[in-house]
């Protein structure tokens, strides 16, 4: 028989630390999570996690980058309120995943007392993501889709801020009909 293969071996601890993270996350403050815990729910040495990640944040970033991969796909239809619609959309299925609790209950409530932990959330989660939304409104803006004096940067604000607010604040779910009230009225403002 032949044994199993380290890189295999390691892609399970690895895929079992950042599952036990996120699961641990869910059911307890990010404060209350510790690198002891997550060894312990992914049965792995704590020297294994140290071994790839210098701390717990780091470890949720991780987790979270895997898991909202499909945050980061910005369709280009030439329709522009239809590709923001599929992309919103995905955030919102993103943010209602149990799992992305350790997004909104962990990493930006710790984000707000830590530095460092501000700047890895903003660098690793939602610059990749501001960059590739201005990148697409600028194609439309150039298309004539878009008003021309418009700051790019500011409408990704307004368009995602509505979805931050009721993630962060529980005024109300956040929803697909939101996106498509959001799209309304941030696009009737912007077309020229």
């Amino acid at each position: 028989m032949v044994p199993p293969s380290v890189e295999r071996r390691s892609e399970r601890a690895r895929r079992a630390i950042l599952d036990a993270a996120l699961e641990l996350c869910q059911d307890q403050s990010f404060a209350g999570l510790t690198m002891e815990g997550i060894a312990k729910r992914a049965g792995v040495g704590k020297q294994t996690i140290y071994r790839w990640w210098p701390s717990k944040a780091a470890i949720l970033l991780e987790a979270l980058q895997e898991r909202g991969g499909a945050t980061l796909i910005f369709p280009d239809t030439g329709d522009i309120v239809a590709d923001l619609r599929t992309q919103m959309t995905q955030v919102v299925r993103a943010f209602n995943d149990p799992m992305f609790a350790a997004y909104s209950r962990g990493l930006i409530s710790a984000a707000q007392s830590d530095p460092e932990i501000a700047a890895a959330v903003v660098e690793s989660i939602i610059r990749p993501r501001v960059d590739l939304c201005v990148d697409r409104l600028a194609k439309a803006q150039q298309a004539g889709d878009i008003h021309p004096d418009a700051n790019l940067p500011d409408v990704v604000e307004l368009l995602y801020a509505p979805l931050y607010y009721r993630l962060l604040l529980h005024t109300r779910p956040t929803t697909e009909a939101q996106v498509d009230a959001v799209l309304t009225m941030v696009f009737q403002g912007l077309r020229p």
